[in-house]
């Protein structure tokens, strides 16, 4: 009887083990699965934070879906986190012409009102804001002070920031969208299409991050 109940006791014991032991093990972050490192690490804009980027197009339908659980997610982050947004083109002069919108909109404040907006009339009107009169006319259409935006949208900032965020593409090793790279040290990798999986991933790299830095939330 004692035998048995050592017996029992010894294999609850070594369940227990294996099951921590497992948890650890899914637990650990590993390089290629759960991320890349970018080499060599690049600086931010916001030093004292931890920084996530997304990379996106407007003209990326999986960016679309990606945006409004993105925008919710980075509400929730603590005050040592700052979530940044990169539009590029890749070399397409129809992406080119939305990242100048989005920065565009940007200087004039209409961005957190139309954001959305450009993803739905791209992907659910049909439009095809691709050019600069496409642009406009959709624009206005929206109320925007059309002198303002003209201004910004054919201003040398707008299109020093559009060429900055195409070179951070080739800096950050960025081959396609929507992507999400932490502290200018790594891009978020996952082997599921969850949105909600992606994000988690990102906060487990978070922390990485964070450690790295010797800081707390």
């Amino acid at each position: 009887m004692n035998r048995m109940k050592n017996f029992t006791g010894w294999l609850a014991g070594l369940l227990l083990a294996l099951a921590a032991t497992t948890a650890m093990a899914q637990a650990q972050l590993l390089p290629g699965r759960d991320f890349t490192a970018i080499d060599p690490a690049q600086p931010t804009d916001t030093p004292t934070k931890v920084e996530v980027l997304e990379f996106f197009s407007y003209g990326c339908p999986h960016c679309k879906e990606l945006n409004p659980v993105l925008g919710k997610w980075a509400a929730r982050q603590p005050a040592d986190v700052v979530v940044r947004r990169v539009p590029v083109s890749f070399g397409r002069p129809q992406w080119a012409n939305l990242s100048k919108l989005y920065f565009a909109l940007e200087a004039t404040g209409d961005l957190a009102r139309l954001d959305d907006a450009v993803f739905a009339a791209l992907h659910e009107k049909g439009l095809r804001l691709y050019d600069e009169r496409a642009i406009n006319e959709w624009v206005a259409a929206q109320g925007v002070d059309m002198r303002k935006f003209a201004d910004a949208f054919g201003s040398f900032g707008v299109a020093a920031k559009v060429r900055r965020a195409d070179q951070m593409v080739q800096t950050y090793r960025i081959d396609g969208v929507p992507a999400l790279t932490v502290d200018g040290k790594y891009r978020v990798l996952t082997q599921s299409n969850s949105h909600d999986v992606l994000l988690a991933q990102a906060e487990r790299i978070i922390a990485k991050a964070r450690s790295e830095r010797g800081g707390k939330k």
